[in-house]
């Protein structure tokens, strides 16, 4: 879910992102946000990964091997709104702002900030299924924005549903998965996560909607595992500053429909699932977490955004949300994070082969 919207960028000091020697696609912009400038340790890492914001990310690895990191719209200082911001990485790690999705708000809603975008290979293009909304909007909705290559520009398709449409209130946060030829979309915000089937070319609804997970939940995400199907949800509040209760619980199923079950047995529509990762010392709120991530050497990642205990807020309030990545190991069956809490130390960075 994203944050107030007007933001401002304030550091002890100030880092100004560069365009890559990499030839670039797409021309880059210049930023006041990147990756923070640290002692190099060369096979190790320390979070966040990205400031000052970059909230509800979502991650794909393109074709020429670069990751690709979507993250909520949001003004980064002082009248420099981003639209759906894209970084690009070659380590996940040390990211760099690229340029946004969109140069203009899509027009099918009068109004709203673009939220939790989600993206995904199709046909061979690229989808990207984004909430559009309001605080407190009674009508929010999901769109679709299509795009040949990762960096886009992505074109909007247009509005797959809305809260009234579908008959699901505060209709946001997206995550598509598709599986045996299956097209399906997940969503929802503390009324409830459902899926629906998709048509097979992913711009419309062709089944019926489905409950999976309670009023507990948002910013839902499966992981196909093995024999089951990996649940995450965030829980909480996620934009009160170092207030904030945010925190990721886990579930699994052997179905795609559920039920999904938390270690106790617990049915998550009424239950809020086993912990995965909740706030420590130094950081709270972690949260909404992007696609999991197998490096080269098949150890999985978990990306999300956290909130800096000592830096916890933009210099008008609202919240600061910076990109977070820590390895998941699992343990019987279930994943799991060192400590059930984002990494604080040095620790050594993901398997990247050369490209």
């Amino acid at each position: 879910m994203a944050s107030t919207p007007v933001f401002r960028y304030s550091l002890s000091f100030i880092a100004f992102i560069y365009c890559i020697s990499f030839p670039c696609i797409l021309s880059c912009k210049s930023s006041i946000a990147e990756t923070p400038e640290k002692t190099d340790t060369t096979n190790k890492y320390l979070n966040p990964v990205f400031i000052p914001v970059f909230a509800d990310p979502a991650v794909i690895r393109g074709d020429d091997g670069w990751f690709y990191a979507y993250g909520t719209e949001d003004n980064w200082s002082v009248n420099e709104l981003h639209l759906i911001p894209i970084l690009r990485s070659r380590d996940l790690v040390k990211w760099h702002f690229m340029n946004d999705a969109f140069s203009t708000k899509p027009t099918w809603k009068n109004n709203g900030m673009l939220w939790a975008p989600n993206v995904n290979k199709i046909a061979g293009k690229y989808y990207m299924y984004y909430a559009y909304s309001l605080w407190g909007d009674p009508n929010p909705g999901i769109g679709l924005a299509i795009s040949n290559i990762p960096l886009g520009p992505f074109n909007d398709y247009g509005k797959i549903f809305t809260s009234t449409e579908i008959g699901v209130e505060n209709s946001i946060d997206p995550f598509f998965f598709q599986e045996n030829g299956h097209n399906y979309l997940f969503w929802g915000s503390f009324r409830g996560i459902f899926g629906v089937e998709l048509a097979p070319d992913g711009k419309s609804v062709s089944g019926e909607k489905f409950q999976i997970a309670g009023n507990a939940f948002e910013a839902s995400y499966i992981y196909k595992r093995g024999a089951y199907y990996y649940f995450f949800g965030s829980v909480g509040s996620c934009c009160d500053g170092i207030r904030s209760s945010y925190h990721v619980a886990v579930a699994r199923s052997s179905s795609i429909g559920g039920p999904y079950l938390d270690k106790s047995g617990n049915d998550i529509i009424n239950s809020e699932g086993t912990l995965f990762i909740q706030g420590n010392s130094k950081f709270v709120g972690p949260g909404h977490n992007a696609e999991i991530i197998t490096d080269d050497k098949g150890n999985d990642w978990f990306i999300y955004h956290a909130i800096e205990r000592n830096n916890p807020n933009l210099p008008n309030g609202a919240t600061r949300r910076p990109l977070m990545i820590d390895r998941i190991i699992w343990n019987d069956g279930w994943p799991t994070i060192k400590n059930n809490a984002p990494s604080a130390e040095w620790i050594s960075k993901p398997v990247i082969d050369p490209f």
